[in-house]
């Protein structure tokens, strides 16, 4: 707890002596030695200044922009998907079936492309109400946040404002990363991130000589909450780890998280082994993860997308559920997908999935729309027993023993997860 408070003061001075203050500007400190110890504190905030705003400037200029994201012209939908969704009802599944038409026109009879112009996704502005009133009879009665992702829901590549262009070496002959952590976080969750940091989620090489690499994803800060963007600018400055875009960050646009993560993993993280999705409050066994992913055979390792599987799940219909889905706007069952809690998957499907997305109109559920995409490329999720996403049985959460033998376990507070890592790493554990 003293490092998360000591690093969280850290980044208040930061953005404390940030504010208005060009690299000549004076700071007035007062000091009980007077005026020789005030100019030398002068000094050395303006040294600290200016060295803040030449590593900002080194992280931009050592690799090239990121590009907005490229897609094949074509690419094979799998028959399971196109059948598993039904043509009548909601308005999601007309979306659907209306690309499968633009899919399947842009090769015509003889084989060769059609000339097919492919919209500008990262012009993320809404669309008026009015088409929705229009197609969705009742549109009024959604809620205000599946409204907004509605008005966005074209919206796959949205602008990035921080980016980590070094996380993944760019060198020729630079050992590459085994496995990147990619976990969902909200701008304000600062704590739950330096859990992560100091625990599971340690960056480095591990003991058998694997490269681990950990990012947290996140949106801009929503409204109604204080705008604290200058201390998660610093925060990234500090740790290397944050990737933040310019979209709300809300639980409709995770699904959004998901196609701006696999953009950039594409272009910043080509040759990653494999990535595991997931929250930033679950606990991962590090270890038995890595022996899992050095288990598997060539050809698993092709097409890998394990987790907590879900299958014969179909839509929430109660209004007040947090998953609720009206009918008007999807119909049907859905297909089994990974809970998005936490899954692995192959660093080589970074591109596939990116490409099918192109073709797959965005869900509002981040973790449904994974598994569609998945479907689509005709990959099956794969059940591991080590995954808890949905968690384990409340007399075993203090049982350390039981975690050793487990992948992950979700939602744990900072001090759950700091304890956990501490007693699963103590000398004394005897299982």
């Amino acid at each position: 707890m003293f490092s998360v408070i000591l690093t969280w003061s850290f980044v208040i001075l930061c953005v404390k002596f940030s504010i208005n203050v060009e690299p000549s500007s004076s700071i007035t400190v007062e000091t009980v030695e007077g005026g020789q110890a005030k100019r030398e504190v002068e000094l050395e905030t303006t040294i600290a200044i200016q060295k803040v705003k030449n590593m900002t400037l080194n992280k931009r200029s050592n690799a090239a922009p990121l590009k907005p994201q490229q897609y094949l012209k074509f690419i094979e939908i799998s028959e399971t998907f196109r059948k598993a969704i039904s043509r009548e009802g909601g308005y999601w599944n007309r979306k659907q079936h209306n690309l499968f038409l633009e899919l399947d026109s842009m090769v015509r009879p003889e084989g060769n492309e059609s000339e097919w112009k492919e919209p500008d996704e990262r012009l993320c502005n809404g669309t008026s109400s009015e088409v929705f009133q229009v197609n969705i009879q009742d549109f009024t009665s959604y809620s205000p946040l599946l409204q907004d992702f509605l008005r966005t829901m074209h919206c796959k590549d949205p602008p990035i404002l921080i980016d980590q262009p070094n996380k993944c070496p760019w060198m020729e002959g630079e050992r590459q990363p085994f496995l990147l952590f990619a976990l969902k976080s909200s701008p304000q969750n600062f704590e739950q991130r330096q859990a992560v940091r100091e625990t599971w989620g340690q960056e480095g090489t591990h003991d058998s000589g694997l490269e681990v690499r950990t990012v947290f994803l996140l949106g801009t800060f929503p409204a109604g909450v204080p705008d604290l963007q200058e201390l998660v600018r610093f925060e990234a400055l500090h740790y290397g780890d944050i990737l933040q875009w310019d979209f709300t960050d809300s639980f409709y646009n995770l699904t959004l998280k998901e196609n701006a993560f696999l953009g950039w993993a594409q272009q910043r993280c080509p040759s990653v082994s494999f990535i595991f999705k997931g929250d930033d409050d679950v606990f991962v066994n590090q270890g038995a993860m890595l022996d899992f992913l050095r288990s598997l055979t060539p050809e698993e390792t092709k097409s890998l997308y394990t987790g907590q599987v879900v299958t014969d799940a179909s839509p929430i219909r109660q209004s007040k559920s947090k998953y609720y889905i009206p009918r008007s706007f999807y119909d049907g069952p859905y297909p089994p997908y990974a809970g998005g809690g936490g899954y692995l998957f192959s660093g080589s499907l970074v591109s596939p999935l990116l490409q099918v997305s192109k073709h797959i109109v965005h869900y509002p559920i981040d973790d449904v729309y994974t598994g569609m995409c998945f479907q689509a490329l005709n990959i099956s999720p794969i059940l591991h027993s080590g995954f808890m996403t949905f968690d384990i049985k409340v007399n075993d959460r203090k049982n350390v023993c039981v975690h050793k033998n487990l992948l992950l376990v979700h939602q744990r507070s900072p001090q759950e997860i700091l304890w956990l890592w501490r007693q699963m790493h103590s000398p004394l554990l005897t299982c």
